[in-house]
């Protein structure tokens, strides 16, 4: 029999999936915060059979999060001194690119080169994914004032108003190659304002200037019908680009710079990379992408453009259908980014994209499917899963954005993806029977399919019962079949019924481990075994608070701040809604300052400003957390008045938080003030106000 005894920081490592699954660990003031390069190996129920383990929450995507309580620091730094860790996480000096990158390439290892292709191509679009999306929905509303005749968008003689509104998106389309160089530059790790310089040197009023030249010449291609000019630039010919919009160029001009700028720095003294590597890598770079590279790029994208209208011309029906059937498996590894490129290319060359219409299917499809989940968790009261699918459905229906409904929802639930491409399949077909004959579904702008962007169309009727097709089928699907397992299913309906009865909603088997700011060597006990070591465990928890607190004897605690007090199943946060961190409430603060809800030790302040712990007298902990993943402003905005080790009475200053500065960062500026060791009390009974002054009474707590 195996004699290995495990502490609690290996036990966390090998329930999230061990060292080497790690891509960046952190912690804030309860919780570790792991990426992981596969997330699917995280083992929940071994991660809260814990003892250290308050419970473990999946964040979508590569993110979860272990809930420790006030111990986190402690819990963190022996993780991080584990032998194991030494090349993991962030200790390693990979960057998040590296771990994906090495990922996929573990999961199709056939082909790397391809697998580094698509991750080159997507992470130099990733970036600019906002700008697109604000791009897209100014196309969108300038589409529907167009639809109902309040303006002729398209003529050439409209007002100088709307011109001015068109320079609005434009301006993302016609700057998009720089944009792209950009970013290649910085996934390439040269310096990113190397290429963008040399993409800029394309749109200078000098260079555009040059068709305006005496010397130009121009003939007419008959393949392209279109008329190219050329001009002698030092006895050489030059062929004369609109490069506004086009995105293959920067992709290759910016992988030759990076050969360029790499070579120079392994041959030019490091003491002058700064001055010389960028110069020399611009001489040889600019003459080469107008010479070569530029046209060779335009050339590329127009074939390809023109080998994809062939395809839709050609087999229009296996076109529809095969689109809206390959997205599903191409977003959530971020290889659609080709895809999108070519939508340029084709707006560019041809003046219209073909693709973006049956790529709406899937897209609706996909929503569908997250609007079947919106409507179970809301006839099922889950809370947390009702707040995660309205999200993820406001973000697909108004932006047209699929990854919050991917990463969030579809991909942690097997049953979800047969049925959405169901509907994938339902609306392709749609697509490809309503427009037989035709080209199909165009449109002549890029944008993002959403139900804004529906005038974009054309024919807009029926793109729009197309989409409306795969919404309504997934939809369904999900709604009738349930997007659960028959045990996921009693898994999340036991754990209704406990939160209903009031009963721990984390892990009702274990232990209570004293995981608040105060519990130290408390919390290493060791996990107990059924309810009778829960109840033993409990009761060592309370006998460790100060001997003066009789049974029965209560303490007040106030609101932090003045404003609306929130319950704390209402706070948006899974882990404080669930109860897990302890009972308490939220208040919704008015002001910047936030004051001590009690007196007695801070016993863990957090550097970046955001949470404190505070342990009174007799033996209350109080967790006061400052807004929701706060953490991530890094102390910004924060301005902490003490420090841990400090006594605070009631009333006095704890920080000064510029809550606007919160608000403007998009987070939810609700400070959740929590009694952590609850279940070493009799009971922690908030006091019922709706809104409160700073001092006002908002929790009672009974030995």
């Amino acid at each position: 029999m195996s004699t290995e005894v495990r502490s609690p920081a290996e036990a966390i490592i090998d329930g999230i999936g061990g060292a080497e699954n790690v891509t960046s660990l952190t912690h804030c003031a309860t919780r570790l915060r792991f990426e992981l390069a596969d997330a699917s190996k995280a083992d929940k129920e071994a991660l809260e059979a814990n003892p250290k383990v308050m419970g473990a929450v999946p964040q979508g995507g590569r993110n979860y999060q272990v809930v420790i309580g006030g111990d986190v620091a402690t819990v963190y730094d022996q993780i991080m001194a584990l032998p194991q860790m030494k090349n993991a996480g962030e200790s390693d000096g990979r960057s998040n690119d590296d771990v994906k990158a090495a990922a996929r390439a573990k999961s199709k290892g056939k082909l790397p080169w391809m697998d580094t292709f698509f991750e080159y191509l997507s992470d130099s679009f990733r970036p600019i994914l906002g700008v697109l999306l604000g791009a897209s929905l100014i196309i969108a509303f300038a589409s529907v004032l167009d639809a109902f005749g309040v303006v002729d968008f398209r003529s050439p003689d409209k007002p100088a108003s709307w011109f001015f509104v068109d320079a609005m998106w434009r301006s993302v389309f016609f700057f998009l190659p720089v944009m792209v160089a950009y970013n290649a530059g910085k996934k390439l790790r040269i310096d990113p304002w190397v290429p963008a310089a040399a993409m800029l040197a394309m749109f200078t009023p000098e260079f555009a200037g040059l068709s305006d030249n005496p010397a130009v010449q121009c003939v007419t291609n008959d393949t392209l019908a279109a008329e190219q000019c050329s001009i002698d630039i030092f006895g050489m010919p030059m062929q004369l680009q609109d490069y506004g919009g086009n995105v293959f160029v920067p992709l290759i001009m910016a992988a030759v710079a990076a050969l360029f700028y790499k070579g120079f720095q392994k041959i030019i003294p490091s003491a002058v990379h700064m001055v010389f590597v960028p110069f020399l890598t611009l001489l040889f770079i600019i003459p080469l992408t107008a010479f070569v590279i530029g046209p060779f790029g335009v050339w590329a994208g127009n074939g390809i453009g023109a080998g994809l209208s062939w395809l839709n011309d050609t087999v229009p029906f296996v076109f529809a259908l095969a689109i809206p059937m390959l997205y599903p498996f191409l977003v959530p590894l971020g290889l659609h980014w080709p895809l999108n490129a070519l939508m340029l290319v084709n707006i560019q060359t041809l003046g219209y994209d073909f693709i973006q219409g049956p790529m709406g299917a899937w897209n609706f499809a996909c929503f569908g499917a997250t609007a079947g989940v919106l409507a179970l968790s809301i006839r099922d009261h889950d809370n947390v899963m009702r707040q995660t699918s309205g999200s993820a459905l406001l973000a697909g229906l108004l932006g047209g954005v699929s990854e919050p409904s991917l990463y969030g929802i579809h991909l942690r639930y097997k049953r979800i993806y047969p049925r959405m491409l169901v509907g994938c399949f339902a609306g392709g077909l749609t697509v490809a029977l309503l427009t037989l004959g035709t080209n199909g579904i165009t449109t002549d702008a890029f944008v993002f399919t959403s139900l804004l962007t529906i005038p974009v169309f054309t024919p807009m009727a029926k793109y729009a019962i197309s989409i409306a097709v795969a919404f309504v089928v997934a939809f369904l699907l999900i709604f009738f079949t349930d997007y659960r397992t028959p045990e996921e299913r009693a898994e999340a309906k036991a754990a209704r019924e406990a939160a209903e009865n009031g009963e721990d909603t984390a892990n009702t088997e274990n232990a209570y481990h004293a995981a608040s700011p105060a519990a130290g060597a408390a919390a290493g006990a060791g996990a107990g075994a059924g309810a009778g070591a829960a109840s033993a465990h409990a009761a060592d928890s309370a006998d460790s608070a100060d001997a003066s607190a009789a049974a029965g004897t209560t303490a007040d605690i106030a609101s932090p701040a003045e404003g609306d007090v929130v319950p704390m199943a209402d706070i948006d946060d899974p882990v404080f809604s669930a109860g897990t961190l302890g009972d308490g409430v939220g208040i919704v603060p008015a002001n910047n300052e936030v004051y001590s809800p009690v007196s007695g030790t801070v016993m863990s302040a957090m550097k970046s400003g955001h949470a404190y712990g505070i342990k009174t007298a007799d033996g209350v902990e109080v967790l006061v957390h400052i807004g929701i993943n706060t953490v991530k402003m890094k102390g910004d905005g924060f301005s902490p008045a003490v420090k841990k080790g400090d006594t605070i009475q009631k009333g006095e200053l704890l920080a000064t938080v510029d809550f606007d500065k919160v608000r403007a960062a998009g987070y939810d500026t609700t400070i959740v003030l929590a009694v952590t060791n609850t279940k070493a009390l009799a009971a922690v009974t908030p006091a019922g106000l709706k809104h409160a002054a700073a001092g006002d009474t908002v929790i009672t707590a009974t030995h």
